[in-house]
């Protein structure tokens, strides 16, 4: 490996203050950051423009889930291909190759018309921007020092966080301002200038072309098959109502069969795709964990907040960013405190401390009406940004910090796996809940509400004599009762959710005394011998 203060091609370059590398070093690594973040953000940036892509390329309402799916289900196949990839090829080849892919891909998704053409293209999209996610982690970890990183880690983290929570906001805004088209054009010029800088500034490990001998075919094949069924089961799982449809039931039988052998083949094979190993350790294995829990909480109220604000509220796709933006610009405030604790406490301090703001922002959230707007999600909304950034940062510490060079970016591709894998099995498991908590709360409600009862008949007796006089019959009395109903059990299943989250992050919290204090590893201080 070629030292990281080294410039590409040249002499030692002035190093930046604070940070220990060189200058050159450092502008690269902030372009694989701004990468990361147009990969992340595409992930969720289609999310509330859907409708528009449906009718702009004539798709039917089950092909244009597949806008989203495809993206998901290429990109959870690339992330732990990643580290072979970048040990084969170096940091700067496979990322520069992988942000001028994505750029392209970018640029065919929006001369689309057709979704069969869209998807493809969303595909190719999802998997090469893949490529850039855990690179930029391992990077952190390699390229600097433990006494570094905190600035580093910020960095990383607030991108993380950053892209999945204003990915729906912008989305929204480009479609409602311009066309569906610019949520994909967007990335043009910057995905031009991030491989551009990359390419000229990065130059921290060379390829090692050695590892084609014996390159693992039947575990790429078997990786693919696993992760792929496995992400395509749990995106589509709660919409067919898992295993009643027989399209799950043999994807879910791919996905078991393929990943037992895929774990047979890591396992026996002298040289595997994806490399194992780091889960022996034991802080990487719990990080990884609380990443999953972490992908959880981020991705599912990205989901949920929308959701309700849509379903309840009635706002826009803007009115919901303007209410929403409460979480982003709180992260955005806290990441220089959290970067600044981080390099005072204990890791496991900080991360105790998002824990605690997480839970709290869900619980305060439980008695959620269908009056609740901005002013009522103010607190629950600037506790879970910070939270969130008092998560992720220490998190990653926590999983990466303690590897050797040798493991890191196989562990960053299995790391980002998890978080990406806790995402979905999040939103699998939120769609799975509102189906079957709605239909209860509902007939709760319907058999609250007998019409025999005094109350209830007095109260139809009431709209009745309403309707009639505005409208001269009480013919929609009923439909008006099945209204309210319909939007109580969904308010209450919100709350169900909310409280669901909660608890999820209170058992999280309990877990952490059996954590060990990281021992961080990491590239030498600037003039170490």
């Amino acid at each position: 490996m070629t030292d990281a203060t080294m410039a590409v091609g040249g002499p030692a370059a002035p190093s930046l203050p604070g940070l220990g590398q060189s200058r050159r070093t450092i502008i690269g690594f902030i372009a694989m950051v701004f990468g990361m973040f147009m990969a992340i953000l595409d992930i969720q940036i289609v999310a509330s423009s859907l409708s528009q892509i449906q009718s702009g390329v004539a798709a039917s309402a089950d092909e244009i889930v597949w806008v989203q799916t495809s993206y998901l289900i290429a990109e959870v196949v690339m992330i732990p291909l990643s580290g072979f990839l970048s040990r084969l090829l170096s940091t700067r080849v496979l990322f520069t190759v992988a942000a001028l892919g994505f750029t392209l891909m970018s640029f065919l998704c929006a001369q689309s018309d057709s979704i069969g053409e869209l998807v493809l293209w969303r595909t190719f999209q999802g998997f090469i921007g893949g490529g850039m996610i855990p690179t930029v982690y391992a990077t952190s970890f390699s390229a600097f020092s433990p006494s570094k990183r905190a600035t580093v880690t910020v960095a990383v983290g607030l991108v993380a966080t950053l892209g999945p929570t204003i990915g729906p906001t912008l989305g929204g805004y480009l479609t409602e301002q311009f066309s569906w088209h610019w949520l994909f054009l967007i990335n043009l010029v910057p995905g031009l200038i991030v491989s551009a800088v990359v390419w000229n500034c990065i130059d921290i490990d060379k390829p090692d072309r050695s590892l084609l001998k014996g390159i693992d075919l039947i575990g790429i094949v078997l990786l693919a098959a696993f992760l792929g069924s496995l992400e395509y089961v749990i995106e589509e799982g709660a919409r067919k109502q898992w295993f009643q449809d027989e399209e799950i039931v043999r994807f879910s039988v791919l996905a078991g069969v393929a990943g037992v052998l895929f774990l047979w083949r890591m396992l026996t094979y002298s040289r595997p795709i994806v490399d194992l190993t780091p889960l022996r350790d034991r802080n990487f294995t719990i990080g990884s964990l609380y990443g999953f829990i972490i992908g959880i909480g981020l991705y599912g109220t990205v989901y949920m907040l929308p959701l309700y604000l849509g379903q309840i509220r009635g706002l826009n796709a803007q009115q919901i960013g303007a209410t929403m933006v409460v979480t982003g610009l709180c992260q955005f405030l806290s990441s220089p405190l959290v970067g600044w604790l981080s390099s005072k406490l204990d890791v496991r301090k900080l991360l105790g401390i998002g824990f605690i703001l997480l839970a709290s922002s869900f619980y305060i959230t439980v008695p959620v009406t269908a009056d609740w707007d901005f002013h009522e999600l103010l607190v629950s909304q600037m506790l879970r940004g910070a939270g969130l950034m008092f998560c992720i940062i220490p998190v990653t510490t926590l999983a990466l910090g303690t590897l050797s060079p040798m493991m890191l970016k196989n562990a960053a591709g299995l790391f980002n796996l998890m978080r990406n894998l806790g995402g979905a099995f999040g939103l699998a498991g939120i769609n799975t809940v509102i189906t079957e908590r709605t239909a209860h709360h509902s007939r709760v409600l319907y058999d609250w509400l007998d019409p025999t009862r005094p109350v209830v008949q007095s109260w139809l007796e009431q709209m009745g004599n309403r309707l009639t006089v505005s409208t001269g019959s009480d013919a929609g009395t009923l439909a008006i009762l099945s209204r309210i109903v319909q939007k109580q059990a969904t308010v209450m299943t919100f709350s169900d959710l909310f409280l669901i989250m909660a608890i999820l992050f209170t058992v999280a919290l309990l877990t952490l005394p059996f954590v060990k204090r990281p021992v961080l590893r990491g590239a030498p201080d600037a003039g170490a011998h």
